[in-house]
């Protein structure tokens, strides 16, 4: 466990918090005027390695091979020039600071952040942090890497659960959920929608999908993971050429065939690291997907189009209807998908070059 304090007077900060690895839809926009809930679970914290926020520098401004050392491989408009680091934790779990008005940016609905940290200590005045809950943007406090220091504090430092034990626990996301609003012209204040965490989770891993596809048609298996993936897959890449197969697997599935290519696994929720297979599959390529969004794929809750015959159990009083199914096809979040293609060598194929300079187009034609 750990709290953050103040690198100007040493004043507590946070609450204190174990590290888990930054959720995948940390940077994502969502939808126009949504109220999308809070980012990290209370209690916890993760780093996050890239830069965020201003001051940005044109993609024209920097020269390639700082690109590279930077990690990105294509062109992008622009890069954060901020410390990178940053740390980022729930709104509930800061403590000892105040907003500072005049920071409060281009913001719609709340703050975005845009023009820098805008919370300071209440103790010496330092700009210590900035917090994001405007609409369309996950609610969050990013704890500034160069105005905190990070303490231990007594307590359990428990180890990160084992895929078993995780497995055990069965935590899933469901893949939709009501998107809160700010009120339609009908009145409703929400509306059924594909889980935006699904739809983050769907950009960074079709976008590994393509660097292992070597330009080449890739199949997933049937069902949920088809409609989320296969029409992307179908339409980004050629026909014609042997398909390459991807499939499922983690633990409590069975040990994938020797002709598997790709590999769907599951991230761990507090390292962040894959799940590692053995034996012939260890070779194929590894796809990550969040665990939550993985273990309802691997192990999908049952949906009753009809009401189950019989009484009703002892201690229930009601039988709600199932949540009512989007209308819409599935579209994974293209901001998530373009933040993680850039970042993989693979980009530097041509083909896969192409894709991102046409990725406005294929948004209007609904692939994205």
């Amino acid at each position: 466990m750990f709290v953050f304090v103040c690198a100007g007077c040493g004043a507590e900060l946070t609450t204190p918090l174990s590290q888990v690895s930054l959720p995948v839809h940390a940077r994502q926009k969502y939808g126009n005027g949504a109220q999308l809930p809070v980012l990290m679970e209370s209690g916890t914290f993760a780093l996050d390695p890239d830069p965020w926020g201003g001051p940005w520098r044109m993609w024209d401004e920097i020269d390639p091979g700082e690109a590279e050392a930077r990690g990105i491989y294509a062109p992008v408009h622009a890069l954060s020039d901020s410390t990178p680091g940053a740390s980022v934790i729930a709104p509930g779990d800061i403590r000892g600071t105040r907003l500072i008005p005049e920071k409060r940016g281009g913001a719609c609905c709340g703050l975005d952040g845009a023009d820098g940290p805008n919370m300071a200590c209440e103790t010496c005045d330092l700009p210590v942090a900035t917090r994001v809950d405007d609409c369309s943007l996950w609610q969050a406090v990013r704890l500034s890497p160069d105005a905190v220091h990070r303490v231990p504090v007594d307590g359990i430092h428990a180890a990160p659960l084992s895929w078993a034990e995780l497995a055990e626990k069965g935590e899933k996301t469901p893949p939709f959920e009501p998107i809160a609003t700010w009120g339609g012209r009908l009145g409703s204040n929400h509306y059924w929608s594909w889980s935006p965490q699904w739809e983050a989770a769907a950009g960074r891993a079709l976008a590994h999908l393509l660097a292992a596809s070597d330009g080449r048609p890739v199949t997933v298996p049937h069902g949920l993971i088809a409609e989320v993936f296969q029409r992307a897959l179908d339409a980004l890449l050629p026909a014609g050429p042997p398909a390459r197969r991807a499939v499922l697997a983690g633990p409590g599935l069975s040990v994938p065939d020797v002709d598997t290519d790709i590999l769907l696994l599951p991230t761990h929720p507090q390292t962040g690291e894959p799940w590692s297979p053995t034996g012939p599959a260890a070779s194929a390529y590894p796809v990550p997907l969040p665990f939550g969004v993985w273990m309802w794929l691997a192990f999908p809750e049952p949906r009753l189009h009809l009401p189950a015959s019989g009484t009703m159990p002892d201690g229930v009083l009601r039988d709600d209807p199932p949540p009512p199914r989007p209308h819409d096809l599935f579209r994974a979040d293209a901001g998530t998908f373009q933040h993680t293609l850039v970042r993989l060598p693979a980009v530097r194929s041509p083909w896969l070059r192409e894709i991102l300079e046409n990725l406005t187009q294929y948004m209007r034609t609904g692939v994205f």
